[in-house]
């Protein structure tokens, strides 16, 4: 039985840190709407759903749902191949059928098998992402939208040939407002009295203060005016029809049509892999160490795309970039992402003027340092010193995560755990208690609890290197699973080879039915594999 939370408990908290999320997330929402050739306002619908239901109905207390940059390519190509936009909207809301069928069928399991030191290394990439990502609209240049995550930009740029560009569009204004900015922020995390004042976000008053400033460098007709096309540019409806026309439902028509059911299957699958992942991170972070339900959380993500589809917004997953965003910020429940839906809702219907006013610059201090905090070289140092098994999967990881994009980046993690986790279990399939074997010696090989097939082919390389003329006692008393092809493999060795060699054999702790012992050795149950 779920335990009943009281949303309202920590409610200063969450609402400053729902404040920030909101500050973060509405040039987000707006960049990506942007980069998949969507309506602008089908962004903020998004985020505003994925505040609201997706937020009321997960289990996770730090996770924010919202449009995702992972998805941009897809929506993209998908809008165009289909021809219209509502036609798409009807594949996002298959989508989100698919979404809560795999929750009912308890597909979010699969979340349980995500390596720590991949979920890390995941952080670690997307942490400098944010922040090399930033700097570019720290000093004032912005052709690649906010929220891009991707290595190769829109704009013919990489990740880091931008870094080289800004140097020819530094505009003075946007730099004077990023340090302001972010003296704010770290003064009031480092200021006693500042500390204090919890229920005042340091990002909102940093957002006032650039706000107030470039307002004062625009009335004095100063050079350091920051102008429209650096400015967050929301939308701004001005009449009922105009927001009637905001609202955009699918084309029911196009069930029949085979590419939508291919999209939804794609946006499905793409969606659901990025959640799973987000919220194994999210829980990795939570403080309290409370855990997420990761199947009730496919389902909160299909209603929410499906409502999403509905209302004419793009496709939603947990997001990264908003979620640590929302622990830094100092969250303490889920109530924090409902706020942040909610802020964002009425602040497009009453506030877009003003949300117009605000400098991108300052809302890129706030994500250097959400950037800085993810990828702490801490965490590189930690999985150095837990050796190469655990280091080597986790700088894969991070690499990929930063030169390609997050899935295949956690793809290249996974595929080299796997393959240290098979070589793992060959080697210790088996204990040698003599490693240099000479005529005479007795050689003892004690298997492990656990004998699969994988182990086949180590135990078969010991067992041809054994000398002739020698003593082997093989050791079964602590193994309470043997794969079949490894018994096969040690009768062989047995009856066969042992015999023309000259090689003395002592099975210890094996079954008498498996016809591996002589009469009068230890019998011992050991669970075989049944082919």
């Amino acid at each position: 039985m779920t335990k009943k939370i009281n949303l309202l408990a920590n409610l200063k908290a969450d609402f400053a840190s729902g404040l920030v999320v909101f500050l973060v997330a509405l040039p987000l929402c707006l960049g990506i709407a942007l980069a998949s050739g969507a309506p602008l306002f089908s962004g903020i619908i998004s985020g505003i759903i994925g505040g609201i239901v997706v937020g009321y109905l997960s289990q996770s207390h730090l996770s924010v749902s919202g449009p995702a940059a992972g998805l941009t390519a897809i929506v993209l190509t998908a809008i165009t191949d289909l021809g219209a936009f509502n036609i798409f909207l009807l594949a996002v809301l298959l989508a989100g059928l698919i979404q809560l069928a795999l929750g009912f069928i308890k597909a979010g399991s699969i979340s349980n098998y995500f390596p720590t030191n991949v979920i890390e290394g995941m952080l670690a990439g997307i942490g400098v992402i944010i922040f090399l990502k930033q700097i570019p609209h720290a000093f004032g240049y912005d052709p690649d939208y906010e929220g891009d995550m991707g290595f190769l930009q829109p704009d013919g740029e990489n990740t880091f040939s931008e870094l080289f560009s800004v140097v020819h569009h530094i505009q003075l204004g946007s730099i004077i407002i990023t340090i302001i900015s972010l003296f704010i922020l770290i003064a009031w995390t480092k200021i006693e009295f500042l500390k204090k004042l919890k229920l005042v976000p340091a990002a909102l008053v940093a957002v006032i203060v650039s706000v107030l400033l470039n307002e004062f460098f625009i009335q004095s007709g100063s050079n350091l005016a920051i102008t429209k096309n650096h400015l967050v540019s929301l939308p701004v409806p001005t009449s009922l029809e105009e927001f009637k026309a905001i609202i955009i439902m699918p084309d029911f028509g196009a069930i029949g049509n085979a590419k939508v059911w291919i999209v939804a299957i794609t946006i499905a699958v793409v969606a659901s892999i990025e959640t799973l992942l987000c919220i194994e991170a999210a829980d990795r972070m939570d403080a309290q160490k409370r855990y997420t339900d990761t199947n009730v959380e496919l389902k909160a993500q299909g209603i929410g795309n499906m409502i999403s589809a509905l209302l004419g917004g793009l496709p939603m997953t947990s997001v990264v970039v908003r979620t640590t965003a929302n622990n830094t910020a100092g969250a303490k429940s889920k109530m924090s992402t409902i706020i942040h839906g909610l802020l964002l809702l009425i602040s497009v219907l009453t506030i877009p003027v003003i949300l117009n006013k605000i400098p991108l610059a300052t809302l890129a201090a706030v994500l250097l340092l959400v950037g800085y905090k993810l990828a702490n070289p801490k965490t590189i140092k930690h999985f150095w010193e837990k050796g190469k098994y655990q280091f080597i999967p986790f700088i894969a990881t991070f690499v990929a995560v930063v030169f390609t994009d997050l899935l295949k980046g956690v793809a290249l993690g996974m595929i080299i755990s796997v393959i240290f986790v098979l070589k793992g279990n060959m080697k210790r399939a088996y204990l040698f208690r003599k490693e240099e074997y000479q005529d005479g010696d007795v050689i003892h090989i004690d298997l492990a609890q656990e004998v699969s097939f994988l182990n086949k082919a180590a135990i078969k390389a010991t067992l041809n290197s054994i000398p002739e003329n020698s003593k082997v006692i093989i050791n079964a008393d602590d193994t309470v699973y043997i794969a079949h092809d490894v018994l096969d493999l040690i009768k062989e060795f047995k009856k066969i080879r042992a015999k023309e060699e000259n090689i003395k054999v002592k099975l210890v702790g094996f079954k008498k039915s498996y016809d591996l012992v002589n009469s009068g050795e230890e019998e011992k149950h050991v669970f075989v594999e049944h082919k």
